[in-house]
């Protein structure tokens, strides 16, 4: 594993499979220690395991973020671990196909609470500790925050809120030493969404365009940026919107 970023220690959410896992990955070879967070237990030890064998300093912490209180415990397994915290990064996302008069009424808390709750909860109880560090928070928003999308519409809510998270919370410490910013993917090949199941009567030319003329990334592209902006070489970003969606939100 690289120097690059070496000592510092970062909370990765969603980091058992797709894009967290890739985010994890691309932070380990920087070089930095790493806190796994997600609700698949046996997953998640998996990329503990492959990225330990790989060199990488990490600890796992299986839990339900979609609670207050469990992403509180997450950053304070963190301190008990590593001793700091440098880096948060919110990717951990719950994505679900429906007609919006479809949507059974758990599903979009749940969506909500996952998506956008959770990282507010992950902020509030990490900010004091990136303080400290001088550090920074990295949130994984979606091209569905930026632009409207047909039959995701719970999950779109929760990315736009998310960016307003992301730019609010901004302002709010833009005296402070934290940097806080935001990268929105677009099509990515993970089971978030080569795993979907699509509602009945699709129309798929509504879902064309928000597809894109390019290829789907790999989830690697988009952690490479995500990656960088959490790094010292970005040190003079903050509040921004980062987009990696091959286009799409170009106009």
């Amino acid at each position: 594993m690289g120097e690059e970023a070496g000592g510092r220690v970062a909370l990765v959410t969603g980091s058992a499979r797709g894009l967290g896992r890739a985010i994890a990955e691309a932070l380990a070879e920087q070089g930095v220690s790493l806190m796994l967070v997600d609700i698949l237990a046996d997953r998640l030890e998996e990329t503990r395991a492959a990225l330990e064998a790989q060199g990488a300093s990490c600890a796992a912490f299986a839990t339900d973020i979609s609670v207050r209180e469990n992403c509180i415990a997450a950053v304070d397994a963190t301190i008990s671990a590593f001793g700091k915290l440098d880096i948060l990064v919110n990717a951990a996302a719950l994505m679900r196909f429906n007609h919006a008069t479809d949507v059974p009424e758990d599903e979009f808390w749940r969506i909500m609470q996952v998506n956008a709750g959770a990282p507010f909860w992950f902020a509030q109880a990490a900010i004091p500790h990136l303080l400290e560090s001088e550090g920074n928070i990295v949130n994984v928003l979606s091209q569905s925050a930026l632009m409207g999308t047909s039959y995701i519409v719970p999950y779109s809510m929760s990315k736009a809120a998310l960016m307003q998270l992301t730019k609010s919370l901004a302002v709010e410490y833009v005296d402070k030493p934290i940097r806080i910013n935001g990268v929105a993917p677009g099509s990515m090949m993970t089971e978030i969404s080569t795993g979907a199941t699509l509602p009945e009567d699709v129309d798929f030319a509504k879902m064309k365009r928000y597809s894109g003329e390019r290829p789907p990334a790999d989830p690697a592209q988009v952690a490479a940026v995500v990656a960088f902006i959490s790094s010292p070489k970005a040190s003079n970003v903050h509040g921004a919107i980062w987009t990696a969606d091959g286009g799409v939100t170009a106009g």
